[in-house]
Parts: C-alpha cells; structure tokens; sequence
C-alpha cells in the first residue's frame, strides 16, 4: 500500500460512521497509522453533524445503527455531497441491503468484520480521482 500514499499530497479525510463504540475506535486508528485523517462519528445523527461541518474525500458508514439506518443515511449523505464516495460496512448476512446501498449511491460495500488492507484498497479506488492539489 505503500504506494498509494505518494498519489496524495494531502492526508486522506475519511469520515468513518458506526455505533460499535470499541470497533470504530480500533479502525479509526489503525486507518490512522497509515496517514489517513479519520473523524469518527458513533451515531447517524454525529454523522449528519460532521458532514454539514467539513468535507470528507470519502467516508465509511455501517448498515446497523440504533440511531439510523446506514441506508437513511446514505441517502442523506448523497444529498448533502452527491460527489463524496461511501464505503458500506455490512454483518453477515446483510448482504442484499449492502447491495441495496450500491443501488442508493454507495461506492461499494464490506462485510464486517472486514481485512485492513482491504478497506484500504476500497478508500484509494474511491478516491483515486479526488484533486490531489487542493
């Protein structure tokens, strides 16, 4: 993966949304560890406060959260940055709201618990046509 880090000259923004307080903690800082600037939000509502306040170059939402629905959010969030790519982060099982997601706007979808390197490869596919001068 290393070489995906000298296509930007900027620190990757990522908002990353789920309500598994511990998990979200965890992949924050492992995505961190390999420069990528990482706002965590916990909840639906967190999310919606985060992405009227500042501008993501991608973001990371999961499907099941107490609060709101990842699809409810997907649709909010593809209104207020049409533009921004998200990552879906689906359980077992979820598969076809994952693929319902794809039909909303998401750029693609993961099942949880899902492999670093993996997500990694999803975030630069989906960003790999963001200005890199800004």
């Amino acid at each position: 993966m290393a070489n995906h880090k000298k296509m930007f000259r900027h620190p990757l923004k990522v908002l990353l949304v789920d309500d598994e307080v511990g998990y979200t903690n965890v992949l924050a800082n492992r995505l961190q560890k390999r420069n990528l600037l990482v706002t965590k939000a916990y909840s639906g509502q967190e999310a919606l406060v985060a992405l009227r306040s500042e501008d993501f170059d991608v973001a990371i939402f999961d499907l099941k959260m107490e609060d709101m629905d990842g699809l409810e959010l997907l649709k909010i969030a593809k209104k207020l940055l049409p533009s921004m790519p998200v990552i879906v982060l689906t359980g077992h099982g979820s598969e076809q709201a994952a693929r319902e997601g794809i039909e909303l706007g998401a750029f693609d979808y993961l099942t949880k618990p899902c492999e670093l390197d993996e997500l990694l490869q999803k975030i630069y596919q989906a960003t790999k046509n963001i200005d890199i001068n800004r």
